[in-house]
């Protein structure tokens, strides 16, 4: 029996790179993409939309059996509000956080139709929680908060092609991003994910949920 097929965004480093490798662990064959060129991953801007055509195009006729939208950048870390959200950034982090996601799913729709059991994990963030919003960072949490609301309304939609959805909070997690002082590692977080994906159906389509498999409030 063939290997299940993954795709997952943002594979160069962090989350992204641990994930790849946990799901590679299980048997699932990993197609990993990066902005930059790196060994072993194909390069993708989700910020530019030929380059989404051109992966759609490369895995024509190939089932995807899950899709990991985890590309992203949290540039406005620490910025002041009275002079660190300009609106070129704005525009930078929406054109990665959120359209870049759509734009994903898009592109490798024909795809994940191919599969028996086609499953889409958008890596999202307590930090766009609307029942959370302790202040700062306004741009990437907005930008977090539309991801959750893009991946309910895709549940909402592709539940009839029996297309699953999930949506996830990876944790605090120690990489560039999340900085050294988080509460978990990579790896804990990827395996916690990638039981998430295992668990991840219609039954459990459009869901908010932790790495660690608990419900967060929208």
């Amino acid at each position: 029996m063939p290997a299940p097929q993954a795709v997952v965004t943002g594979a160069r480093r962090g989350i992204g790179a641990a994930l790849s490798d946990e799901l590679s662990r299980r048997g699932w064959a990993v197609t990993g993409t990066a902005r930059a060129p790196a060994p072993g991953l194909v390069r993708l801007d989700v910020t530019r939309p030929e380059e989404m055509r051109a992966l759609g195009a490369a895995l024509s006729g190939q089932a995807v059996d899950c899709l990991v939208c985890n590309a992203g950048i949290y540039p406005d870390k620490g910025a002041r509000l009275e002079s660190g959200y300009p609106p070129e950034m704005w525009a930078e982090v929406f054109a990665t956080n959120v359209t870049g996601v759509f734009l994903t799913v898009e592109a490798l729709l024909p795809s994940l139709r191919l599969a028996a059991r086609p499953r889409i994990a958008v890596m999202a963030s307590q930090m766009g929680s609307s029942a959370r919003a302790p202040g700062g960072s306004y741009i990437y949490r907005a930008s977090k908060a539309a991801a959750i609301n893009l991946g309910r309304n895709l549940a909402a939609d592709l539940a009839a092609e029996g297309i699953a959805v999930g949506i996830y909070h990876p944790g605090w997690v120690r990489t560039d991003m999340g900085g050294a002082a988080a509460e978990i590692d990579a790896e804990t977080a990827a395996a916690g994910l990638a039981d998430r994906i295992d668990a991840l159906d219609l039954a459990t389509t459009g869901r908010f949920e932790t790495w660690d498999g608990r419900a967060h409030p929208f």
